[in-house]
């Protein structure tokens, strides 16, 4: 989705920010949004990093950016529970990405 949503709306977008902080994301307040969901995921406390990112984007981007948080963690937590699998197709959509985030080292 993120990667759709960078196309779409023809941002710029530096997706092994999500896996190495020391990349800059190049979206608008990129890190910060960066590390609210790394606080929100992790138990954090939201209070600095929501500061933050509020400075950033305002409220409203604010309250949008948790509510996708929110969506996101619904949607895999949903996926895990039933234990769907990815398709063929979504596999073949997401190589890229998941060879770019190194995230195949986390398949079963």
């Amino acid at each position: 989705m993120l990667r759709e949503s960078a196309a779409a709306t023809s941002i710029p977008l530096d997706a092994r920010a999500i896996t190495d902080p020391s990349i800059d994301p190049l979206v608008p307040a990129g890190r910060s949004l960066l590390a609210f969901v790394d606080a929100a995921l992790s138990g954090e406390d939201l209070s600095g990093t929501r500061a933050n990112l509020a400075a950033e984007l305002g409220w409203d981007g604010t309250v949008a950016a948790a509510a996708v948080i929110g969506n996101f963690e619904m949607m895999n937590r949903i996926a895990d529970a039933i234990g769907m699998p990815v398709s063929p197709g979504g596999l073949a959509r997401t190589e890229e990405w998941r060879a770019l985030l190194g995230l195949d080292r986390f398949r079963h």
